[in-house]
């Protein structure tokens, strides 16, 4: 009896202990994108990855990892650029004094708890003779792997920045294996994260092959839809798309995003659910404030949503969350990355004119809300009707001014509607005139 009590015991404690493996198993569709521990991160852009640190404007700081750790990031991705500072002929010998200044770089940021990501970025040369470079490439990742092998696993490798060029898919794929046969010599469970080639963009996922078996591999993306918008003015682009382009969050801009999202995350459920990683999104300075809040908020909660963990591009330079110059972070950016408890983006939007309010409120406050006009034009005349998205509480002051109260995000829209009445007087006037000259002609001959 003693006995069978026992094993009956001894089955109903197998089965409990077994249950959370058996849930996770048969959930193993779902497990890829939620094991990851990064969630919120940003990349310090322009420095390390510049020809030479300081060439672009941005030379790290110790202090930046405590900032960013301290605004609520929990991931730090650092581009760098080791071709420039690697020989040219075997061994292809990465030079010691740069590999202290990324050992202290790395080790500032682990020791504020940041899961760090290091990438080699900006190899020109290889995208341009992806054959003539391939043992370089190689050769850096040897190299770099066997430095860091001892390096908490909170360090994290990434094979390349944005492959294009001649560096097709079939090459890449080809040489990105070779690189992790490298790398799992001497680390063989760190973390390592792939994109595709076309600049790492959704589109290219299709032809990316990364090894299977391997539970340690991180696919990357980067989002800059729609370019026209993100990169409107940006020097460095030819041509340069024009400034003024906004983003108003409306069902066509939104699903434009949405769209692009769901199909990285059905490539991933295709491919055993990989675990995903947007690696780069942003808004160039070039663009109004609003829309770069209004897409950056979107874009990060959709990531979030399909549980893809990003990277904001960047910290400190022409897309900066952090201004250095002020010592502190730009707040519309920041709440839209890292929204603040009990605080809400009240988004304001017109057609016409130009309308203020638009930013971040704190919960029960009244956020005020103001056209700087209630008509516009000359012959047709856009004419203000009224506010849409009002709720009761809210408060209407004067004619194109309410104020708006704060319980969660709002949209208010200012609704216009056309006034033809001015061209309709000028077209009558011209046609009595016109009538009139044809009378004294008439009664003059």
């Amino acid at each position: 009896m003693i006995k069978k009590e026992f094993l009956c015991y001894a089955l109903s404690l197998a089965i409990l202990i077994s249950l959370p493996y058996s849930v996770s198993f048969l959930n193993g569709k779902n497990l890829g994108r939620s094991e990851l521990r990064m969630r919120r991160g940003i990349n310090i852009g322009n420095a390390l990855e510049a020809p030479k640190e300081g060439q672009w404007g941005v030379i790290i700081k110790d202090e930046y990892f405590k900032i960013i750790r301290e605004a609520g990031f929990d991931t730090v991705r650092i581009p760098i650029r080791w071709s420039a500072h690697a020989g040219d002929k075997p061994p292809y010998r990465i030079d010691d004094e740069f590999f202290s200044r990324i050992d202290w770089v790395v080790n500032k940021s682990l020791e504020k708890g940041l899961i760090t990501i290091i990438n080699i970025h900006h190899y020109e040369e290889l995208m341009e003779d992806p054959m003539g470079h391939r043992e370089r490439f190689l050769s850096l990742w040897r190299q770099i792997s066997n430095h860091y092998k001892d390096y908490p696993e909170n360090l994290y490798f990434e094979l390349l920045n944005e492959p294009h060029g001649r560096l097709t898919s079939k090459i890449w794929n080809d040489l990105l294996a070779e690189a992790i046969k490298i790398i799992r010599e001497t680390n063989p469970t760190r973390k390592v994260i792939v994109g595709p080639t076309d600049w790492n963009s959704i589109d290219g996922l299709e032809e990316l092959v990364v090894p299977e078996h391997d539970r340690n591999i991180i696919v990357t993306f980067h989002f800059y839809a729609p370019f026209e918008f993100t990169h409107q003015g940006a020097e460095w682009v030819s041509p340069s798309p024009p400034v003024g382009k906004k983003w108003l969050g409306t069902e066509a801009e939104r699903k434009q995003i949405t769209k692009l999202l769901d199909a990285a995350v059905q490539w991933s459920e295709k491919h055993g659910n990989i675990p995903l990683f947007l690696g780069e999104f942003g808004a160039y300075s070039k663009a109004d404030m609003d829309s770069r809040v209004r897409w950056t908020y979107f874009v990060a909660r959709e990531a979030e949503k399909r549980g893809i963990p990003w990277c904001y591009w960047e910290f400190c330079a022409g897309f900066g969350a952090y201004d250095p110059k002020e010592n502190k972070w730009r707040e519309p950016l920041l709440y839209a990355l890292i929204p603040k408890p009990n605080k809400y983006f009240i988004s304001a939007i017109t057609d016409y004119g130009s309308i203020s309010g638009t930013g971040w409120y704190d919960e029960g406050t009244y956020a005020t809300i103001k056209l700087d006009r209630t008509a516009t034009g000359f012959l047709v005349r856009n004419v203000f009707v009224f506010f849409d998205g009002l709720k009761p509480e809210d408060k209407i002051i004067d004619k194109g001014v309410i104020q708006v109260y704060v319980d969660g995000p709002r949209e208010i829209r200012a609704v216009w509607r056309k006034d033809y009445t001015q061209l309709v007087l000028i077209m009558a006037a011209a046609c009595i005139g016109c009538l009139l000259l044809l009378l004294l002609r008439r009664m003059s001959s």
